[in-house]
């Protein structure tokens, strides 16, 4: 059992990694590279979009979302393309720092951030 799951998770992190590689090739597809371009930058960030101090959602997108998100981009992925990014993912002994993620993740929850302040500030304060 523990084998497997040890199979699995070296499995999804060479997926993402092809993943990243697709969202960087121009014979990929757009809507694959753009979503290929979201869950790579996702999974590989430092940063959770909702932190796992929430309970059960922060736990969420780790175990369940970011798992369909990479099926749902390998399937837009022409076979072809996929097998060689797969190679390549697994060839490669590092893995790629997602800054662009990290910034995205981060402008979204300053954005957030914001809004919310925006929302409940009082209107007659100075």
């Amino acid at each position: 059992m523990v084998h497997r799951l040890k199979t699995w998770a070296r499995a999804i992190r060479r997926d993402v990694h092809a993943l990243w590689l697709a969202a960087r090739d121009p014979r990929t597809p757009r809507a694959a590279r753009l979503l290929a371009l979201a869950i790579a930058a996702y999974a590989l960030s430092p940063i959770d979009l909702i932190p796992d101090f929430i309970p059960v959602l922060g736990l969420l997108d780790e175990a369940i979302l970011l798992p369909l998100g990479i099926l749902l981009a390998i399937r837009l992925i022409p076979a072809p393309l996929l097998a060689e990014f797969r190679a390549a993912a697994a060839a490669a002994e590092t893995r790629p720092g997602s800054r662009a993620g990290a910034v995205f993740v981060v402008a979204v929850w300053v954005l957030v951030a914001g809004g919310l302040c925006w929302w409940f500030w009082p209107r007659g304060a100075v």
